[in-house]
């Protein structure tokens, strides 16, 4: 999506004096970084940037490339946050390295012995494409179970954040200390407060299913596509469903800092918000047992929320910019053209 001005987010998400003076502020920090690591780990976190494996996402429980953050220093760790730090909002950031905790609980809930380490709040795996010293086109990744955050450079403005996938199991967290957690509520609640405002004609345009898909429909696709578009268009909606429905899309947009979520939302005001279609599929009532599935789709975005999984208590979601995914061919075409 459209460019911005790299900054890291004080609690306001608002930039710092010191961020509007130095525009390099994502680059800046993915090179401290990169100076901490030896010479072993940043073999295994830098790729070139046009390589297969910047497109090779996604957001199950797997061995990644990279270098995890397991076999990172707490020195280096922090210096990784902080890169992270950069792309995303305070809530962005929150949710993501909430999602990396409960792997632990994951874990417990499962009976997983100790020394068992498919669960592991260690293999969430960072990579770098291109060089940030350099190069004036570049992009990141963080990438474990439950997230993958994809981020593209250029000229020291961050041109893309997607695909960006956070997810979480549970959704709810039923035993244990931290019982109650829920990470992903607003998304949830929102979309239920949305499907429960509109009125019998509404649904019968808005519901497009009975029976919620098991999955994300896009999945980890390469290209986002939704080949039918489904669901209550926008202009559909009364007033006050239309500021909920924009409630329901800025949580999702402000994952990311605050000016570049901003510019996120220009790009989908500038194809029509009439465009927009909001589309449900299974059960109609919040709670554990009830799968359903919404999405948000329009000329430039999809949006897609699932809770199916584990009894309805399994969340995913995404972001998928139909224009600009990992920076989109153009960025890849400019790229090329220009020696590195």
């Amino acid at each position: 999506m459209s460019c911005q001005s790299q900054s890291n987010n004080n609690t306001t998400n608002s930039s710092s004096p010191s961020d509007e003076k130095n525009l390099s502020g994502m680059s800046a920090a993915a090179n401290e970084f990169l100076k901490i690591l030896s010479a072993k780990q940043k073999d295994k976190i830098q790729f070139d940037f046009d390589v297969n494996e910047r497109y090779n996402w996604h957001y199950v429980p797997k061995s990644r490339k990279g270098v995890p953050l397991g076999e990172l220093s707490e020195v280096q760790k922090k210096a990784a946050m902080e890169l992270l730090r950069t792309a995303l909002s305070d809530t962005g950031f929150q949710k993501t390295t909430a999602i990396i905790q409960l792997e632990a609980i994951l874990r417990e809930a499962e009976g997983r012995l100790a020394d068992d380490d498919y669960r592991d709040p260690g293999k969430y795996y960072f990579s770098i494409f291109g060089n940030p010293a350099t190069d004036s086109i570049w992009g990141w990744r963080l990438e474990g179970h439950h997230i993958s955050h994809n981020f593209s450079v250029k000229n020291n403005s961050l041109v893309s954040s997607t695909p960006g996938f956070l997810g979480t199991n549970p959704a709810v967290v039923l035993s244990g200390p931290e019982k109650g957690k829920y990470i992903l509520k607003n998304e949830m609640e929102l979309g239920f407060a949305l499907l429960h405002s509109l009125d019998a004609n509404q649904l019968k345009k808005a519901i497009f299913d009975k029976e919620a898909p098991s999955e994300i429909i896009t999945g980890a696709s390469r290209k986002a596509m939704i080949e039918e578009p489904q669901g209550i268009l926008y202009s559909e909606l009364n007033a006050s469903q239309q500021k909920m429905f924009i409630q329901l899309l800025s949580i999702y947009i402000h994952r990311y800092t605050r000016l570049f979520a901003m510019n996120m939302m220009k790009e989908i005001e500038a194809k029509g918000l009439n465009n927009l279609r909001f589309a449900w599929a299974g059960a109609q009532q919040q709670g554990i047992g009830n799968p359903h599935y919404y999405r948000i789709h329009g000329p430039t975005i999809i949006i897609e929320y699932d809770n199916t999984q584990n009894n309805a208590n399994h969340i995913h979601t995404v972001i998928r910019d139909l224009e600009n995914d990992f920076g989109g061919d153009e960025l890849l075409e400019h790229y090329k053209k220009v020696r590195h």
